[in-house]
């Protein structure tokens, strides 16, 4: 039995909309650059009654994020907006040298990340940014899991001081989260466990969810944590669950190289060795096809993230 029933389905990407709308109400420094992806990144609402506020600046992301940049000087605080695959891999040089490099307070929002993009194809499932994003000097960089807790770390960033990324996706997903507080940098344990410790970021920890109640079929009590910030990585809570459980498996839609499993390896590797096992897509590009399909095909559903369980369990013993 699943321990988390949705309350609903709703797209990540809609949170974002809405937490950024919030933020425009809340604060007139906040400002919002988009790359001529407003329908598709939520930004409508905020683009309507803020339109003082608003920067179309066309398929021009690298400019988008000079511009960014510039707006910090004045004490605004600039969301950009576009895909990921746009929002890293196509302007990292601006990242690095405008924003990262002299820790300007940009936020930069990336929809349309992993798999889940579906049928855009591999060409626009960028499955490295999280790798690319969190070896950056300062960069805060957090993946939420569902629509809520995507609002709420929008809603979060905009008292944030410093570069942070925000990762998040197209397609309508469990909403699970409701009334969980967030934080940026502190992790979110969801369901406590003994055997075995799964730790999970974005579209993943909903999978992580229901593979905990396939593990609990077979007699495994697993604990799930929800990893929502990448970095900084909340230490703390994932020495606490791995000094308890002795092993660990971790899920993201992400390449297996560079993303939170790679973090959470370092970690075990400096602290407590233990038994790490990695869900995640295995040093490959995507392709066309429906989002479950994809995660199904690629080994990033809950059965995957089951049997990964186990081989981590005979590990340790």
């Amino acid at each position: 039995m699943i321990k988390f029933a949705p309350t609903d389905k709703k797209d990540t990407r809609s949170g974002f909309g809405v937490g950024l709308h919030e933020l425009g109400k809340q604060n007139q420094n906040v400002v919002a650059l988009c790359a001529d992806l407003t329908g598709s990144l939520k930004m409508d609402a905020f683009k309507k009654d803020f339109p003082e506020r608003f920067f179309q600046t066309g398929i021009a992301e690298a400019n988008m994020m000079g511009i960014a940049a510039g707006l910090t000087i004045g004490g605004k605080i600039p969301f950009t907006g576009t895909f990921a695959n746009f929002s890293t891999g196509r302007v990292y040089d601006q990242i690095r040298q405008s924003i990262a490099y002299s820790g300007k307070n940009v936020k930069i929002c990336a929809s349309h990340a992993g798999l889940t993009l579906g049928e855009d194809g591999a060409t626009h499932q960028i499955l490295e940014d999280i790798g690319m994003m969190k070896m950056l000097p300062g960069m805060t960089v957090i993946v939420p899991c569902d629509y809520n807790q995507t609002k709420d770390a929008t809603i979060a960033l905009g008292q944030h001081q410093g570069p942070a990324y925000l990762r998040f996706g197209r397609p309508v997903w469990p909403i699970f989260t409701a009334g969980r507080p967030f934080v940026i940098g502190l992790a979110d344990t969801l369901i406590a466990g003994k055997d075995v410790s799964i730790f999970a970021c974005g579209h993943m920890v909903w999978q992580a969810i229901e593979a905990e109640s396939m593990l609990a079929e077979k007699g495994i009590s697993a604990e799930v944590i929800n990893i929502h910030t990448i970095k900084p990585l909340d230490v703390e809570s994932v020495l606490a669950s791995i000094q308890k459980t002795g092993c660990a498996v971790t899920c993201e839609e992400h390449q297996i190289n560079g993303g939170l499993g790679d973090s959470i390896a370092q970690v075990l590797s400096r602290f407590h060795p233990a038994p790490l096992e990695m869900v995640a897509v295995n040093d490959s590009f995507g392709e066309s096809g429906k989002p479950t399909d994809l995660l199904k095909k690629y080994g990033l559903s809950p059965a995957n993230i089951t049997a990964a369980a186990e081989k981590v369990l005979k590990r340790k013993k």
